[in-house]
């Protein structure tokens, strides 16, 4: 097995059994982004070192107008996509393995986690994983302590304000609130 072959299953939204061979290379790859991620997180590194870092982990150029300060943690990494003129602020945690697409010109607040796989319920079946991914639109501002659960999108020029818990697609342009995070009035009012 191949990290192709896992990304195609992973992108197609299929479930990685927890005894299967795609779930051992699932976490052989997981480990090489905890070793780039522990060297990011170890001390000061100029903005072009966290920007080549990112490469590695992402396995894809980053732009040079995305600014990220660490600590930041990803333990996947493989199936992150980042747009321009994106800032990403300390603390954040993307478990990534279903896929991150974040568009161009957004700001994710302090401590924001995005999630992008859920386990079976069946106890018998509880290590699999159930990947669904997470897409931000163009223009958004997620604000600190955010969570974004599996499959939600966000739509351009959206808010999610602080603290929320996303758990459904939020529309272009809303302002959301809360946990579960509701509209609460568009960004035009």
């Amino acid at each position: 097995m191949e990290l192709n072959d896992l990304l195609k299953e992973l992108d197609a939204g299929r479930t990685i059994t927890g005894d299967s061979p795609l779930h051992v290379l699932m976490h052989r790859v997981s480990q090489e982004a905890l070793h780039i991620t522990g060297e990011l997180n170890s001390g000061y590194r100029e903005p072009e070192r966290v920007r080549e870092l990112l490469a590695q982990l992402t396995g894809r150029p980053v732009d040079e107008s995305v600014t990220l300060f660490p600590p930041f943690n990803a333990d996947f990494g493989k199936n992150i996509t980042l747009g321009k003129r994106i800032f990403i602020n300390a603390g954040c945690k993307f478990q990534d393995q279903g896929g991150v697409r974040i568009g161009d010109d957004t700001l994710i607040g302090h401590n924001v986690v995005i999630a992008t796989l859920n386990h079976d319920l069946a106890p018998s079946r509880r290590a699999d994983m159930i990947p669904a991914p997470v897409v931000i639109g163009r223009n958004v501002w997620i604000g600190s302590n955010a969570t974004i659960l599996p499959g939600v999108h966000i739509g351009d020029d959206a808010v999610v304000a602080a603290a929320s818990v996303v758990t459904k697609d939020v529309p272009a342009g809303a302002v959301v609130v809360g946990s579960p995070a509701r509209v609460v009035r568009s960004v035009a009012d």
